[in-house]
């Protein structure tokens, strides 16, 4: 009970994540003092949101040029639990993160529409989400810190001020320094710019809102434009903390009904309770209520903006292009936002084949964000939705993610050009395996690039549609008390369901039930390499026999000759034995060279990095040792118990049960795959045998 959350220690913890000066009024003195000590309090919404990825960290992935950023990649606020997976989703926020920072230098897509375009469930939405979540977090911090300001002691000075508005906040929570007027505000500026340390400079062009507008006149007015009295009398400035669901600096928007939009939704309407106090022209008469208005300083995140009206999409086109809005009995209003909209395909077909969308369509920076190619990734998806979620006691079994990413990678892709190369080779491309030269993944990629519609990735099975199969597997399981969940259960819920599901077209079912064979087929291989493992595994002699194939290869490139084994004399390196390892991954004598290099590339690395040498972390020199290992053991193995055992006691039989636990199946696990794929084997070495 020591340890437990008291309300005392409830409140401390909450105290500890409130700003100290969230409630502190400052003078306007003080904020000039506060921008000369750090000028980046006064950065716009684009430098504001470019500073804030790389305030969580970044790492480069030279390989394909992309920065990951840490807000995706890791996700350090909410401990991993929204992590992006894949290389063409951190491309994609790689792309739109460059958007942003292009936009901070005022080099144009800050003039622009930030467009996120890509298939449903492909996790646009949930970027947007995150980098909502954490622009929040980041105006808390003192990295993030902005500021606005309040209008205080009104009515002593304006005759007709309603006693309910002696104190007002900017309604657009715009930066005190807009009550500067330009001329001295560009000193100021351009004083701050040269103790700035950043790659953008500060600029602030903007006009008060026009009710600050209006106080402010009246205010110069009273005290003969005496600017120092008026900010020192009745200014007070105060932090401001960004905050979705107060409507503050973020805003979402989502598309009505579309014979009801309003524009009044976006720009404001008329205050009607102030309307009989101020009349219909006055400034102070107008509520700020809109998305727009809302957005101010931070992020407008548009849903599905495509669906909207076209006459209603007008309005972006001044909030883009020129920063400004124009509400109803207003003049026009200067905005400062990151303006971010998400669109599915079809929507974006439809808007870009319309002609009188030339000028929206010309103010948006289209961001492809794909589906995951990678199936590796994609079962990384998988494993997160398993690891957030309240999962019954049920093991998953070897390859049932990976096998289940594999399947939605495979509708992705498009056909390779070259006929010699598979979908499925394709797919294990840009997984990282098959490294041979003669698949060039970037060939692959430009090709795919050439002959999709939109991009490779853009259409396909979705993440969710595969992640709501595997959670019925698992329902399915525990109804059936089953307590692992096979590749083989996924497969069967896929091909019962792809079907009835909407989002999958009537003229793709064809192809994706051949794929889900394609699939089948490829799990098959890999268990049976399991059960092959299972039945000869032998970690010392495959370490062993890794040495011995690593002394003859070097003694191959560097003309040498190594010590027998038994005699201890020199011989020249067993080209035999180099080649019967080789064959087990079909490297054919004319590229032996090419792979004995590549594998003592790999050694001399490690060497260099201080760390042995082991074969099962080389991954294509330990299946091609394990293949070797199994083609000189088998012969030892009663291949007839494997096919009509069934008595799971059988100390033969528990002894292969107990090695494929060793490598992650249940034991209920285990004598599946022992069923389904050890059979197969026994089956094919009896009929070699046979021969």
């Amino acid at each position: 009970m020591a340890n437990r959350h008291t309300l005392e220690r409830l409140s401390e913890e909450y105290r500890t994540n409130v700003p100290d000066d969230l409630r502190q009024p400052r003078s306007f003195d003080w904020y000039l003092d506060a921008l000369y000590e750090e000028p980046r309090i006064a950065r716009n919404a684009h430098q504001r949101v470019a500073d804030m990825f790389d305030h969580y960290g970044t790492r480069y992935d030279e390989e394909h040029g992309v920065v990951e950023y840490a807000l995706a990649a890791d996700d350090p606020l909410h401990d991993g639990e929204n992590v992006f997976y894949g290389r063409e989703v951190h491309e994609a926020i790689h792309e739109f993160v460059n958007k942003v920072k292009s936009g901070a230098r005022r080099l144009g897509p800050e003039k622009r529409i930030k467009l996120l375009l890509g298939p449903v469930g492909s996790g646009k939405s949930h970027f947007d989400w995150l980098v909502r979540r954490y622009f929040e977090e980041y105006t808390r911090e003192e990295a993030g810190r902005m500021y606005t300001f309040r209008w205080v002691d009104l009515c002593s000075v304006i005759d007709d001020q309603d006693p309910g508005d002696d104190t007002v906040r900017s309604p657009m929570n715009q930066d005190p320094l807009v009550l500067i007027p330009r001329p001295q505000r560009e000193g100021v500026i351009d004083e701050i710019n040269e103790r700035l340390d950043a790659p953008y400079t500060l600029r602030n062009d903007q006009h008060p809102d026009p009710a600050s507008e209006f106080y402010l006149n009246e205010l110069l007015a009273h005290y003969d434009d005496d600017l120092q009295r008026v900010l020192d009398e009745h200014v007070e400035v105060v932090r401001l903390v960004a905050d979705e669901n107060r409507r503050e600096c973020i805003e979402t928007f989502e598309p009505k009904d579309k014979k009801n939009q309003d524009e009044t939704e976006l720009t404001g309407d008329v205050n009607y309770a102030k309307l009989a106090v101020y009349g219909e022209s006055d400034p102070r008469a107008f509520d700020y209520a809109g998305a727009f208005c809302n957005a101010n300083r931070g992020l407008f995140s548009g849903e599905e903006l495509l669906k909207l009206q076209r006459e209603f999409l007008y309005d972006f086109l001044h909030a883009s292009q020129e920063s400004t809005i124009k509400p109803k009995n207003n003049p026009r209003i200067d905005i400062d936002q990151v303006i971010v909209g998400r669109t599915n395909m079809p929507e974006y077909r439809e808007k870009t084949g319309d002609e009188k969308m030339e000028a929206f369509n010309d103010r948006t920076k289209r961001i492809d964000y794909p589906y995951v190619l990678e199936y590796e990734s994609e079962a990384k998806i998988y494993e997160k939705m398993l690891d957030n979620a309240d999962v019954p006691n049920v093991h998953v079994e070897p390859h049932a993610l990976e096998m289940a990413g594999l399947f939605g990678v495979l509708t992705r892709l498009e056909a390779p050009t070259d006929e010699t190369v598979s979908l499925l080779d394709k797919a294990k491309v840009y997984n990282g395996e098959l490294e041979d030269e003669e698949i060039d993944r970037r060939k692959l990629r430009e090709d795919a690039a050439e002959s999709a519609d939109v991009g490779e990735g853009m259409d396909g099975i979705s993440a969710r549609f595969v992640g709501d199969e595997i959670a019925e597997a698992i329902m399915d399981a525990t109804h059936r008390d089953r307590t692992y969940l096979s590749p083989l259960s996924v497969f069967d819920h896929f091909e019962a369901n792809l079907g009835g599901h909407g989002s999958i077209a009537e003229g793709d079912l064809d192809r994706y039930e051949r794929l889900l064979e394609t699939v089948r087929e490829e799990y098959r291989e890999r268990a049976i390499e399991d059960v092959r493992h299972a039945l000869a595994y032998d970690v010392d002699e495959l370490r062993r026999q890794g040495e011995k194939y690593m002394d003859h290869v070097m003694a191959y490139i560097d003309d040498a000759t190594v010590d027998d084994e038994l005699t201890g004399r020199e011989t020249e390196p067993d080209e035999t034995f180099l080649r019967a390892v080789e064959e087990q991954l079909d490297v054919p004598s004319d590229r032996k060279d090419d792979f004995r290099q590549e594998v003592s590339n790999w050694v001399s690395r490690r060497a260099r990095e201080g760390r042995g040498f082991d074969p099962r972390e080389n991954d294509r020199l330990r299946r091609a040792l394990e293949r070797k290992l199994w083609e000189d053991k088998k012969h030892n193995i009663n291949f007839s118990a494997l096919v009509s055992a069934t008595d799971l006691d059988d100390e033969e039989r528990s002894a292969w049960v107990d090695a494929l636990v060793d490598r992650g199946y249940s034991e209920d696990g285990a004598a599946e795959v022992l069923e389904y794929a050890g059979a197969a084997v026994a089956r094919s070495e009896i009929e070699d045998g046979g021969d």
